[in-house]
Parts: C-alpha cells; structure tokens; sequence
C-alpha cells in the first residue's frame, strides 16, 4: 500500500497517526479482500480547513470530523472486480496500483470527539481512518440497513486491532 500524507495543522496527537493509518488501512483492505496493491491520500487539517473542503466540495458550510473521496463508483461495496473493466481510470499507470481515493481528518474534531465519547484520540483516530476507508470500499451509510453494517464493520475490525474504547 502506498499512503501519501499531508499534515497542514499544528495540532498533535500523543500517538503516531501514520502508523495508526497504515494498520487500519490495511486491515479494512485484506477484511474486504481487495487483491490489490492500493494507493490512498490522507490530509489531516483542523476544523476551518475540513469546512472549506465540505463547502467546495460538497456544498456544505460546515466542520466535520471527516470527509472521504472514493476513485471507484463500486456497484456493489468491495466488488474489485469493477476496477479491471477500466484500468486506465483506477490503477497509477507507473505503479500499477489501484488509486483507492482521498481521507481528509479534521485533527481538532478527533480531540473533541474523544473527549465527548470517553475514549482516547487513538480511538477516535482509528475510527474515523476505519469510517473512511469503508466507504472508500464503496460502503455508505445512507440508508438505516447500509449504516448498521458499517458501524458493525467498523467496531469489529477495531476490536481485531485491539484498538478499544479503553
């Protein structure tokens, strides 16, 4: 996996927020059998700079915790077998590795939520890297059915990690 990473805020994390990516990355892709090597962007911003993203790109002015932009229109979520039908708009033609999509995490939502639900920003962090890459497998939430397998997806594969609310 190729992880591209950009921090533009001057808050910290008391934890190696790279490392904590790449391993849930990771888990999510082998727990949804992607076959690939995969390439993924992550920005981690504060809460003005997620609100310019929401605003430019989703028409919406406001914060949020994070913002996910998938590369694949999957018909059916973690379907790999879409992205062979048109390889030149979903592999990096010098790598040879499936662009997955962009994560973009606002550092101050992750301190503020932690301490909303009780549990450590490592958590909130690992939840939130968790949340994306789903729906960067093509996952939602729309829907109440999609939302309950997404939020059992994302609690299961934080247990396996040992990743707790502790």
């Amino acid at each position: 996996m190729t992880f591209y990473s950009e921090k533009v805020t001057k808050l910290c994390f008391d934890f190696d927020w790279k490392e904590v990516f790449e391993t849930v990355a990771e888990a999510v892709l082998e727990q949804e059998g992607c076959p690939y090597e995969s390439q993924i962007s992550l920005m981690i911003t504060d809460n003005e700079g997620i609100r310019e993203f929401n605003r430019d790109n989703r028409g919406i002015d406001k914060e949020t915790d994070v913002l996910s932009f998938p590369n694949i229109d999957f018909v059916q979520p973690s379907d790999f077998e879409l992205v062979e039908e048109d390889e030149a708009d979903y592999f990096d033609p010098e790598t040879g590795e499936l662009i997955l999509g962009d994560i973009i995490i606002s550092a101050e939502k992750v301190k503020q939520q932690a301490a909303e639900y009780g549990h450590s920003e490592k958590r909130e962090y690992a939840f939130l890297v968790a949340h994306s890459m789903y729906h960067l497998c093509g996952y939602d939430h729309m829907e109440e059915e999609e939302e309950v397998v997404m939020n059992e997806k994302q609690e299961l594969l934080l247990q396996y990690l040992e990743i707790t609310r502790d």
